[in-house]
């Protein structure tokens, strides 16, 4: 049985007029944070190790909520913890924002779509927030907690669009996180049809792997980029052996996976070679 909210999200994943104005949005955060620069890096989470959008989001959430609870159950004496909770939420949600938009512009047409809603929601709720918090500061509670409602309903439901791109879309997961090899050696192709200085894809056992040849070695780390898949064997290599992602400028060490450059925030798994009798073979480097 399939669920009426995941019915919803794709109904919305097809609705192309949200195009026109997803195109412009992306293009502003293109200009304000271009792929490759530090401050995509620190947005994406390249330093965290997972993307700093979740992360973020946790704040916010969680201050709204327990100023939503200390409005249900707290007296007198905890109002002004309240709006110092709105506060702190409205104030983290700049940042997260920020974060959630630098993701959302590596997106493809159909989760960016949905992502486009989700910030609207996200908007929505947080000029509630802001309302809210105001309300109160001016001694207007009953206004506040109304505002605060209306503020969290519409939170609570782009957070639901957040975790339908996350976890029924796959964005933000690293995208090798399945991909692994049985232990052993695996044969991946000959050394004749390898060519030096030429990145060649490989698939073993259903994996794709990059193979790359030269000065009498040979690198091999999984193909499909850590981001967004992308395929890297369709990238650019460079000088000191590295390769960079051709759609969003992720930089990975070619001998053994590690970022060099983001957004991407998980390093690509990485396999020991070995040439025995013209084929090149492949295993789970340890």
């Amino acid at each position: 049985m399939r669920s009426l909210f995941w019915d919803l999200a794709e109904r919305v994943e097809r609705i192309d007029a949200l195009d026109r104005f997803s195109r412009p949005v992306r293009s502003v955060v293109y200009q304000l944070v271009p792929s490759g620069t530090p401050v995509k890096e620190l947005l994406s989470g390249t330093w965290l190790g997972h993307p700093l959008h979740p992360v973020l989001t946790d704040v916010v959430l969680g201050s709204w909520t327990s100023a939503a609870m200390l409005d249900v159950v707290g007296g007198r004496d905890t109002r002004k913890a309240a709006q110092r909770l709105i506060g702190l939420g409205v104030l983290a949600a700049v940042p997260t924002a920020a974060a959630g938009f630098a993701d959302w512009s590596d997106l493809r047409a159909e989760p960016q779509r949905v992502g486009l809603v989700h910030a609207t929601g996200n908007v929505s709720a947080l000029a509630l927030m802001a309302l809210s918090w105001n309300a109160r500061r001016r001694g207007k509670g009953i206004r506040g907690r109304l505002y605060a409602m209306l503020g969290m309903a519409a939170g609570l439901g782009s957070a639901w669009l957040g975790g339908h791109l996350s976890f029924g879309r796959g964005v933000g997961v690293n995208q090798t996180a399945f991909e692994a090899l049985p232990s052993g050696w695996h044969p991946a192709t000959s050394l004749e049809a390898l060519p030096e200085g030429k990145p060649t894809r490989a698939d073993v056992d259903g994996t794709g792997i990059l193979l790359y040849r030269h000065d009498g070695e040979i690198d091999a780390i999984a193909d499909r980029c850590s981001h967004r898949g992308c395929p890297l064997h369709k990238g650019t290599i460079n000088d000191d052996h590295s390769v960079t992602c051709p759609c969003h400028m992720s930089t990975f060490r070619l001998s053994d996976g590690a970022i060099l450059r983001g957004p991407a925030s998980a390093p690509q798994p990485s396999y020991q070679t070995r040439v025995r009798d013209g084929r090149v073979e492949v295993r789970t480097r340890a």
